[in-house]
């Protein structure tokens, strides 16, 4: 609550891309952008050519990637390059040459670098006063560019004293905390932990130096970009005009896609971040049992300035962007990489480290369970499963990496414990694999469809589950939110149609209802400097087909809707696919011919209304729901105060009803803990111990043991921080879905939830269904 209204104006700043010295060789990407859109012509689901429609739409999402906010052109730009380039962009690409793509950036570059000049010289002492009754809006997509001169210029002035009452807001809350830390330190004889000179010199820069330095790190970002960058900005512009998920990727974004459906790579095993001060790349984790972790001189927060591959010449790093520098570092397995380092807190002096590179598996996103042992009403011992997956992952290289066989082996093991009922959290599941989706809807299903497709002819097809018995048939619920999307929506989709599962969650799901391919580019020509074959210059990820549920309805745009829904701040936020430019429309279908799970429907209305009392009444949803309120309200004003004392007084507004919210998580929390003291056992189930003859304890289990990723040595939480943690780790949605699993498993056993008080209006005798775990012969037409 203290900061919500603080970093708005960073959104203004964030949206420039890595930008371009030098734009030489720009003709040879012409004949890339040609191959692409003869792939689009050819193979996209729309089967529309590249005309002039397609222009227009090139070049207004061209514009909006380099300048999301509006701030940086003006409307003079604009205007002429629409006048220029809105319907002759589809003409350069047929004749192999995108012109518009680096006069365009060209201009960005120009104004960047003006409007750098401008904000660095705004931001000095003296400059602003502070107390105007002026306003910055905190959106500016749907405005339009400001002219140039007298209107541009006072945006940028509006824009810079806004960043500047920011940093001074935050330089004061911070100095307060501090001061307070500092003192109950002091009276509580604990020692003041002392800063680093990282730290201590950033918090000796005044609010203008700070301001000054963003701006310096944007112009940087800028420079950094060579013509391959802005040649495939571009042709991405180009792939987005016929839907908003059909992507082109460079090799390198290529490589990098792989790896994150593989969950694995070919390296070192370190994440890397960009040190944008001092340049280089710092070590932010080490893979535990990777190379870099077995050499055994190598630190989180060590610093790499230069890369050589085998006994061969160092290359100096420090100015290289951070995809380059990984570029670099990555290569066979078995290969020799050195590092040039300079060590965690040290400005001066290396260390050379030899590291033979390997296959590094990725732990952090695999699929993991929890086993919760509770108590059910009558306080006999109740056991229940909870299965996150971050995403629906698959070996793109014929390898056994399977999110199918990952959760196969979580349900097997909970089976084995005697779960009597099970969660899969899909929460933020983007998607992923649709053939590991179809599979892992089957390992709950029968034999029987599960998702319906059409193609750009028409051509309808069916997928279908080829299990003829689900491995797991008990009660089951699906946990989404607004960002769970596209084979998430498949899974969760398919198990509402069959009523085998209670889809539980936000108002709906992302809306995602169509099918990518990705694609080789190739050429004759050699382009791209990081090609990992000679006649492959990227990828194309594009749109082949529309999916349908199989009871002929699409999620396209309109997603999943859960069957009990939960207030979510997701459901105001302006995210899913209705959002998104060119989104596709598409109608219904027949139904696939499907037997529902069940002889009866679910008891849905029971579960809805049991749930809907325990939200009206509870503390966490209230705060939820005074949050939305306040969002819709911000959404709708779209403004922020240039006036400091205002600010300063929203900020001591926020601050007291933060203090206040505290204050009462604090009470309920350990209230909550006291009455659930024995209440809650929770094992953690990962792939690494799925086969284990025992089980661990989540809480023996480390930040590190979980992700596989070492960060260095985690700080002890202070008592607060502690008191302040969701009781078993539950978040509200969390705690409120484990309550519906317990009415769900009750109203299966007695024909009414748990709290049947909470569940006033209560639907016919008739109408209240027991699921017959043995399956059913309805007909779905």
């Amino acid at each position: 609550m203290f900061f919500k209204r603080l970093p708005i104006i960073l959104l203004f700043l964030a949206v420039t891309v890595a930008g371009s010295t030098s734009l030489r060789a720009e003709t040879q990407y012409g004949d890339l952008a040609y191959k692409v859109v003869q792939m689009l012509e050819e193979e996209h689901f729309l089967q529309e050519p590249f005309n002039d429609k397609m222009s227009k739409r090139v070049l207004e999402g061209y514009l909006e990637m380099l300048d999301f906010s509006r701030i940086y052109f003006t409307k003079e730009d604009v205007e002429g390059f629409r006048k220029r380039h809105e319907l002759t962009i589809d003409d350069q690409v047929r004749n192999e040459a995108i012109p518009a793509a680096f006069e365009i950036y060209a201009v960005y570059q120009e104004r960047i670098s003006s409007r750098v000049k401008m904000a660095k010289k705004l931001a000095q002492k003296g400059n602003f006063t502070y107390d105007s009754d002026r306003n910055v809006q905190i959106s500016r997509k749907d405005s339009d560019w400001a002219p140039a001169g007298e209107k541009h210029d006072q945006l940028w002035k509006n824009l810079i004293e806004g960043d500047l009452i920011r940093e001074k807001l935050i330089a004061d809350a911070v100095a307060a905390e501090e001061a307070e830390d500092r003192a109950e330190k002091l009276k509580n004889g604990e020692e003041i932990e002392e800063k680093s000179p990282e730290a201590e010199k950033e918090d000796s820069k005044s609010i203008y130096e700070k301001v000054s330095d963003r701006y310096d790190r944007i112009q940087k970002r800028v420079n950094e970009n060579q013509t391959e960058d802005v040649a495939t900005l571009f042709i991405k512009s180009i792939a987005r005009a016929y839907d908003p998920h059909s992507e082109y990727f460079s090799q390198q974004q290529y490589d990098n896609f792989r790896i994150g459906m593989n969950k694995s790579l070919t390296g070192i095993g370190a994440m890397l971040q960009k040190d944008e001060d001092q340049g280089g790349a710092t070590i932010e984790g080490l893979v535990v049992g990777g190379p870099a972790f077995k050499v055994g001189n190598l630190e989180v927060k060590d610093r790499v300035i230069g890369v050589a591959q085998g006994e061969g010449e160092f290359v100096d790093v420090v100015e290289m962007k951070l995809s380059d520098i990984v570029d670099l570092i990555r290569g066979e397995v078995g290969s020799k990489v050195r590092l040039k380092v300079v060590p965690a807190g040290k400005t001066s002096g290396v260390k050379l480290v030899d590291i033979q590179r390997d296959k590094i598996d990725l732990k952090d996103s695999l699929a993991t369970a929890d086993l919760i042992i509770t108590q059910d009403p009558a306080g006999e011992e109740q056991k229940l499963g909870w299965i996150t997956l971050p995403s629906f992952y698959a070996d793109m290289d014929g390898g056994s990496t399977s999110t199918t066989m990952d959760v196969r082996n979580l349900l097997t093991r909970l089976t084995i414990e005697g779960v009597d009922g099970l969660v899969v959290d899909l929460r933020d599941n983007g998607g992923g694999s649709l053939e590991e989706a179809i599979n892992m809807t089957g390992l709950f299903i029968r034999r029987g469809p599960v998702v319906q497709a059409v193609d750009s002819r028409g051509r309808r097809s069916q997928k279908a589950s080829s299990n003829s018995n689900a491995v797991y048939a008990g009660p089951l619920i699906v946990l989404v939110n607004h960002a769970s999307a596209s084979a998430s929506e498949i899974f969760a989709a398919a198990l509402q149609d069959y009523g085998r599962a209670v889809i539980v969650g936000d108002g709906s799901t992302f809306g995602k209802g169509t099918v990518q391919q990705l694609r080789p580019v190739l050429s004759n020509r050699l382009v791209l400097p990081f090609n990992r074959e000679t006649n492959q210059q990227g990828a194309l990820k594009l749109t082949i087909q529309t999916f349908y549920r199989i009871n002929g309805y699409s999620t396209q745009r309109d997603g999943v809707v859960p069957d009990v829904q939960l207030p979510s701040i997701l459901d105001v936020a302006e995210i899913g696919e209705a959002t998104l430019p060119f989104a596709l429309d598409v109608q219904p279908i027949q139904p696939s011919n499907y037997q529902l799970y069940f002889d009866q429907p679910l008891p849905f209305e029971l579960l809805r209304q049991a749930s809907a009392g325990r939200v009206s009444t509870g503390q966490a949803f209230e705060y939820i729901l005074s949050d939305i309120e306040e969002e819709k309200k911000r959404i709708e004003e779209n403004r922020i105060s240039l006036n400091l004392e205002e600010r300063k007084r929203e900020v001591e507004e926020d601050k007291a009803e933060g203090e206040q919210r505290k204050k009462e998580r604090i009470e309920r929390f350990a209230r909550i803990r006291e009455e659930e003291k024995d209440l809650f056992t929770i094992y953690k189930l990962t792939q690494d111990n799925v086969l284990d003859e025992g089980l661990t304890l989540r809480d023996d289990l480390t930040a590190e043991d979980l992700s596989g990723m070492s960060r260095g040595d985690e700080k002890e939480k202070d008592e607060e921080i502690k008191a302040l943690e969701y009781p078993h780790k539950f978040d509200p949605y969390e705690r409120e879905t484990v309550q519906i699993m317990q009415d769900l498993i009750a109203i299966s056993e007695t024909g009414q939830p748990v709290n049947i008080s909470e569940a006033k209006a209560m639907v016919r005798d008739d109408a209240v269904a027991v699921p017959a775990q043995n399956g059913g012969g309805a007909q779905a037409n």
